[in-house]
């Protein structure tokens, strides 16, 4: 069922987005060649407990899963695409890295993610993070009072597919609200005109996730979480929560 929240509900998912947003900007300045992973999840677990705020991600455990998630971020690294644990691993000259947080505070959730190199950038990389980016604030773009889902999941497609890149099947963004996952589903790639329309109230993860090898197809890790492109390629996924008013979409995970 997809609810429409009031102007009251966004304000409340604005200030948990802050929280989302002022945790990914932690973790990205903490990010330097040799920190772990894990060191990583700890700055973003530090910020819930300053914002009072909880995980949703840490216990999560939906039906593919092997088991519950174990960490408050997600931390995909160089060709995982999504859903990476984050482990022991120290951050190499040159890693991609996409980090996935979500938080919940006074019972409304948030989610938000950011790709970006560590250390030496290559221009493949650069160009990858920019497009991704670019296929975000195109979604963003369409989401308007007026258009539908299929417009959203359109202007991402075209970004991605014009510039070469893949799109893995089955992945996209979502509704978000009193849960982290509600409906409606968003895709990455879609026709414009179709889908559900979207009105006034509704909030939205939007998240594009690009595979540089320009295939679609991926594969789970031995972990049962961490999906990873086949071709070994590199891989970015972005994401904010997003709000649809009457005077446009207002970003609530801004950083």
């Amino acid at each position: 069922m997809v609810e429409l929240k009031t102007e009251k509900s966004i304000e409340a998912m604005y200030t948990t987005g802050q929280v989302v947003g002022q945790a990914l900007t932690a973790v990205r300045k903490a990010a330097d060649v040799g920190v772990s992973l894990w060191e990583l999840d700890e700055v973003a677990r530090e910020a819930l407990s300053a914002a009072g705020a909880t995980s949703p991600f840490l216990g999560y455990r939906p039906s593919f899963a092997p088991t519950p998630f174990p960490a408050v971020i997600c931390a995909s690294v160089n060709d995982a695409i999504v859903h990476g644990i984050p482990t022991g691993y120290r951050l190499r000259d040159g890693d991609l890295v996409s980090i996935d947080f979500g938080a919940e505070l006074g019972g409304w959730a948030g989610d938000s993610a950011i790709s970006f190199i560590v250390g030496t950038p290559r221009p493949a990389d650069v160009r990858l993070v920019e497009t991704a980016e670019r296929a975000l604030a195109a979604g963003i773009e369409a989401a308007v009072v007026g258009n539908r889902i299929g417009d959203i999941a359109h202007a991402i497609g075209t970004v991605c597919r014009s510039a070469g890149y893949g799109i893995p099947d089955g992945f996209g963004g979502h509704g978000i609200g009193r849960r982290m996952h509600e409906d409606p589903s968003v895709p990455n790639e879609g026709r414009p005109g179709r889908g559900m329309p979207l009105r006034a109230g509704l909030v939205l993860a939007i998240e594009p996730m690009l595979i540089a090898g320009g295939k679609d197809d991926y594969h789970a890790a031995p972990d049962g979480w961490t999906l990873r492109t086949n071709d070994g390629s590199r891989a970015a996924h972005v994401e904010h929560t997003v709000a649809i008013t009457e005077t446009g979409p207002r970003i609530l995970t801004a950083r």
